[in-house]
Parts: C-alpha cells; structure tokens; sequence
C-alpha cells in the first residue's frame, strides 16, 4: 500500500479529479459542514497527506471567524473606533482564533505534496504535518476535538486497531468522522459503478500517471471495503456512541459519524 501511494502521489489530485469527474470535492465540502468546526476546535486528519480536508478546515474556520467579526460589531454600535481597530487587528493576528489540524500520513511522499500545495496556495497558521501510522498514532490520549479520515481507511491493514486509534486520541465529546467509498444502494448505477470503475479507471491511471496496477488496486481495495452497516458496527465496537452514515450520490461513498461520549 505505501508503494501505491508513494507512486501515485504526485497526480493524486488530478486522478481524483479525472476518477471522479471533480465529484471528490463536493463530498469533501459536504465532510466539512457536517463536521461544522467552531473556531478553536483541533482537527486530526489522517491519512489526509495532499490537505485537502485541512484546507477546507481552515478556509471553514476563518469564514466562521469573520462571520462572528462582522455579528460582534454590527450588534455593539456604541463600539468606540479604538474597540473596533482592536477586533479587526486580533483577527488579522488570529484568523483562526485557537484552531489547529494535524495531517497525519504515513507516507511521506503524500505529506511533502501537501506541504507544497500548503506553500503554493499560502496555509501556514494552524497547521502541521506529521508522519504516523493509523494503527499506532504518535500522540497522547485524549488530544483532539475532531478525527476525520477521508479516503484512507480502507487501506489501513487492520481497520479495528485504527478505529480504537481514533477513539483514543479523541477528546470526550470529541466526533469521528469518515468519508469512503461504499455500497451503491442502487442495483442499474451499481452495474454501470463496476463497469466503469475495472474498465475505466485502470486505464485512466495508466494514461495520466503511468501507473495502471496502482489505480487497478485502488478499485480492488473499494470492492473490500465493509458495507455503510458492517462498518457502523466495527465504529461501534471501537466505543463510539451515536453512530450513523450519510449515503452521497446513491452509496458510491457514505460519511459515517461517531462521538466518544
């Protein structure tokens, strides 16, 4: 597995784009305000090398921020010119108040493309980069608010040592959240899923990262991944309370949900 992703780690965006017909960002947004991060919340994102899921934390968190900005003045007009140069300079200082998310991979080659793109498109504050295992995270009990994995667990090696992993490391209260690929609910869209996913996608791998077994693995890996319900209960076993699973675009992928309570 570290090989696949170590492989196709320089065109994994574009193949995301190309796989999906650029679909993979919509459920990352739909991720994210499920997630609904209030400023000063930690996010660990594992498996999250390229950012994308940290981005979009980041780009959440500091529209929240102004938001709150914009509702503080508008509702204290008595504010003195002093009182609001000092919220406009406090928010230019902390855009995002507290907030901080640790991408977490453990492979380093999906990290140092993360850490580029960061660069390129000007995220520094609130946000770190580790690398780690899923099944072994280096980081104490009890860190963070939030857990999210989006695309990554399925190619964890035993997925009940990582779903304690995430368990352990949440805060009490703190949310698990994963988006994957899953069952398609729908028997006419399933057949058509398969097709495209064996016939297509492989070739598409070979054509934009000349890299056919990689992307042929990839669909393989997808087919082996539990079922939404089979999959709620393993985040069950795990400890977590108030499961659940949001299907998107008939059960091509589902956002599972869990909170350790």
């Amino acid at each position: 597995v570290y090989q696949v992703f170590e492989s196709v780690a320089r065109k994994y965006d574009v193949m995301n784009d190309s796989m999906s017909l650029g679909i993979h960002r919509v459920w990352k947004d739909v991720l994210l305000h499920k997630m609904n991060p209030s400023p000063g919340t930690l996010l660990l994102d594992v498996a999250g090398g390229t950012g994308d899921i940290a981005f979009r934390f980041i780009n959440y968190v500091r529209s929240v921020r102004e938001r709150q900005l914009r509702r503080k003045l508008k509702h204290h007009q008595n504010l003195s010119w002093q009182e609001i140069a000092d919220s406009y300079q406090e928010e230019a200082i902390k855009p995002l108040g507290d907030s901080q998310v640790v991408v977490c991979d453990i492979n380093t080659e999906m990290l140092k493309v993360g850490r580029q793109k960061a660069e390129h498109l000007g995220y520094s504050e609130g946000l770190s980069w580790v690398v780690g295992n899923a099944e072994e995270l280096p980081f104490g009990d009890e860190k963070f608010d939030v857990y999210t994995v989006a695309f990554g667990i399925r190619n964890v090696t035993h997925i009940d040592l990582a779903l304690q992993e995430a368990y352990r490391v949440l805060k009490p209260g703190g949310r698990f959240l994963c988006l994957e690929f899953s069952q398609v609910t729908n028997p006419v869209l399933s057949r058509l899923y398969d097709l495209y996913s064996f016939q297509i996608i492989p070739v598409l791998g070979e054509i934009i990262a000349g890299d056919w077994k990689s992307y042929q693995y990839l669909v393989e890996s997808i087919r082996r991944f539990p079922p939404q319900e089979e999959f709620k209960e393993m985040i069950e076993d795990a400890g977590f309370l108030k499961v659940d699973y949001q299907n998107l675009t008939s059960g091509i992928v589902a956002i599972h949900s869990g909170f350790k309570l």
